[in-house]
């Protein structure tokens, strides 16, 4: 699947749409697809006490978009489950907008792999991420 998908239906087809943690953020997805995902986030309101983007903020973003890749993916006989992330911090941002850039490095049967590079307004890299995700049968976790 290379085609990127429409965000909107995307969004609807899941439980709980874009999910709490997410909404709180601020964080917008802007393209979808199984080899990419993208998404923005403000610094503002996820910051640390010195002003800082916060470091979890960037992992979260950084989750989010690996978990969206591998559940287009894994989509429609399997559930994507995070199962390790990292992620090193290169330089600081202090306000704006930081834009989240998975890119699959391994879409398997089991698991499926992003390299997530998250950048701020002016192109520099803020943060390099790399999540990995379980693709699990669809029918253990039915309700």
């Amino acid at each position: 699947m290379t085609d990127a998908l429409d965000i909107d239906d995307f969004i609807a087809q899941m439980p709980q749409g874009m999910g709490g943690l997410n909404e709180k953020m601020g964080i917008r997805l802007t393209e979808i697809s199984a080899e990419r995902v993208v998404a923005t986030m403000p610094v503002e309101g996820n910051t640390q006490p010195y002003g800082l983007l916060h470091g979890g903020a960037s992992v979260v973003l950084a989750e989010t978009l690996g978990s969206v890749g591998s559940a287009i993916h894994a989509h429609p006989d399997r559930l994507s489950v995070g199962i390790e992330i990292n992620a090193t911090h290169h330089r600081s941002a202090t306000s704006g907008t930081v834009t989240g850039t998975a890119t699959a490095i391994h879409l398997g049967r089991t698991t499926a792999t992003y390299e997530v590079v998250i950048t701020d307004e002016r192109g520099k890299r803020v943060c390099t991420s790399r999540i990995t995700c379980a693709l699990m049968p669809r029918e253990r976790y039915a309700s």
